[in-house]
């Protein structure tokens, strides 16, 4: 009798070991709500095969990472970088029922024999409205404001910093923190309660509300020390003039604006950057005339000497001057070419 008593021990403590270690991430997306599907086994991170994916699979992935409306089930060879070959494709021919609370909840193998990473599942979800930036000039800048009990306030600039500011650009899927320490003047400052204060961020938190603070409400701030935080607008690239997606003069979007980047410095590790951001194959090396085929770029040259290691998963990870400051025209524009995979 004991050793039965102990052998149900054993088993209902290692099916709760087995749901406890298992994790599901997005990777690559421009929130946390979109990008890849990785999935986490006895501490290690791998990829889901897409044989079978379906809405009701993303549904349930919504729903554990606390995201919004299932919105779409785009291929996950969409967001860079791709899986290392040497991560594994760990689950596959996942069934859900669409009310499943998590993903190992569902059917699913784990004994995943004919799968590549060119077959990766993928994850699209509206990004919950809990946080927001209002009063500024677009969605990626002005007041923060948070939303608990259904009513939206302001946060308190007591505890505040930079880490806190890159948590609600990342949050609201806007690119760097520019400004993030400056209390808003008159016309944007809040009405209404003052829900968070003292916000103690690592910078690596999904969203502000897993950031440690103060109680929701209990604070002594006025609304002169509302916080105003300034993000830059998502920054994306493309190679346009080509016969492909993968081949053509580069160009890269600030503040909302499409420019050119100047060929000072440019080479190999660059190019490199560029073709993985994209998604595409190794670069292609090609002559002066070649690259003129493409066509001159008109209005804005945003970046000059550019300088990358290689190892970047983005071309804004590279050192650069500042956006906008160069000595070149568009006789010099950087053109791409990278294999198509």
């Amino acid at each position: 009798m004991a050793l039965l008593f102990f052998l149900i021990l054993a088993f209902c403590t290692g099916l709760g070991l087995s749901e406890s270690s298992s994790r599901t991430r997005l990777v690559g997306g421009h929130h946390r709500c979109e990008g890849r599907v990785e999935v986490e086994r006895n501490g290690q991170w791998g990829t889901v095969c897409d044989d079978g994916w379906g809405m009701k699979n993303v549904e349930v992935v919504c729903r554990e990472l606390g995201c919004g409306a299932a919105t779409g089930t785009p291929s996950g060879t969409l967001y860079k970088p791709l899986a290392e070959k040497d991560q594994k494709v760990l689950i596959q021919a996942v069934n859900c029922s669409g009310m499943e609370s998590k993903l190992i909840h569902c059917e699913q193998e784990e004994d995943v024999f004919d799968c590549s990473h060119n077959e990766d599942a993928g994850v699209m979800c509206e990004i919950p409205e809990t946080v927001r930036l209002v009063g500024g000039p677009g969605r990626c800048k002005g007041r923060v404001e948070v939303k608990h009990r259904e009513q939206w306030g302001t946060v308190c600039k007591a505890g505040w910093n930079l880490s806190a500011a890159k948590v609600v650009c990342w949050q609201l899927g806007c690119g760097r923190a520019t400004l993030t320490q400056r209390c808003c003047n008159k016309d944007t400052q809040g009405q209404g309660p003052i829900w968070l204060s003292k916000v103690s961020c690592s910078g690596q938190e999904e969203s502000l509300q897993d950031c440690p603070s103060g109680l929701w409400g209990k604070n002594n701030c006025t609304h002169d020390e509302d916080i105003c935080v300034e993000c830059e607008d998502p920054f994306d690239l493309r190679l346009v003039g080509g016969d492909t997606r993968c081949s053509g003069r580069l160009e890269v979007l600030h503040k909302g604006e499409w420019g050119s980047v100047c060929d000072d410095g440019w080479g190999e590790k660059e190019e490199k950057v560029v073709c993985k951001q994209l998604g595409c194959g190794e670069s292609i090396l090609l002559s002066a005339k070649a690259r003129r085929n493409f066509g001159l770029g008109a209005g804005r040259i945003w970046l000059d000497d550019v300088h990358c290691s290689g190892k970047e998963q983005s071309l804004e990870q590279c050192r650069h001057r500042f956006w906008g400051h160069h000595n070149c025209n568009h006789k010099e524009d950087v053109a791409v070419t990278c294999l198509e995979l």
